[in-house]
């Protein structure tokens, strides 16, 4: 299909085609960086004219914005957990090993490392970033604590910040820095499974819960 008939479809063809740029500039943003990637390249992977992103992005910064929030949206995931019974163990377990496994991912890696690198736009990253993962994540976390605490299972007067605390435990994962120089060693099911286990665990020491075995 070429860019004209596209555009006689009207707005579902030019959504399309908008997809199809930040895909590209997606692609060409994780190989060569913001600095690295121009928009005559985006447009040759893309294969449609420069012309056509600049009907759909005013610039190289609202493209590269658009390109990256569209890769945390992809990278994390919008449902941490769902339909998860069982005790407040069994519920913090599949949300923490969830949140480790996510960000254990290549991918997500990748973005945090573009944000650090990116000094002229970091500022703008960094909000889309906490946006779309961190503050995306804590408020799932929470949802899940008022519940428990709700249920009177955990006693979490400060759903915000135990959430936070808790997200923290996973962020602070050593295999973080393991994956680095020992993949195979992060992503094994038994590391992954024993530390999940013990952050949990540990969390629930400290917010006085008597639910491990599923009561």
């Amino acid at each position: 299909m070429t860019e004209t008939s596209q555009g006689r479809r009207g707005r579902p063809a030019n959504e399309a085609l908008g997809q199809t740029i930040v895909d590209a500039a997606c692609e060409l943003f994780d190989e060569l960086g913001f600095h690295g990637t121009t928009l005559d390249m985006v447009a040759q992977r893309a294969k449609i004219s420069k012309l056509s992103i600049y009907r759909h992005f005013e610039n190289k910064e609202a493209l590269f914005s658009a390109a990256f929030a569209a890769r945390c949206h992809q990278l994390i995931p919008q449902a941490l957990f769902e339909d998860v019974d069982g005790s407040a163990e069994d519920q913090l377990m599949a949300v923490g090993s969830s949140l480790l496994r996510t960000l254990l991912r290549p991918g997500v890696r990748s973005v945090e490392a573009m944000v650090v690198n990116d000094r002229t736009n970091q500022q703008a990253l960094s909000k889309l970033h906490y946006e779309a993962g961190p503050a995306h994540i804590i408020a799932q976390v929470e949802a899940l604590l008022r519940q428990l605490h709700a249920k009177a299972v955990l006693d979490v007067p400060d759903p915000l910040q135990s959430a936070r605390l808790f997200a923290a435990l996973f962020k602070g994962c050593d295999l973080l820095i393991i994956a680095r120089f020992d993949e195979a060693r992060a992503v094994d099911d038994s590391e992954i499974e024993s530390y999940c286990r013990s952050a949990v665990a540990m969390f629930i020491a400290a917010h006085g819960g008597n639910d491990h075995a599923g009561g």
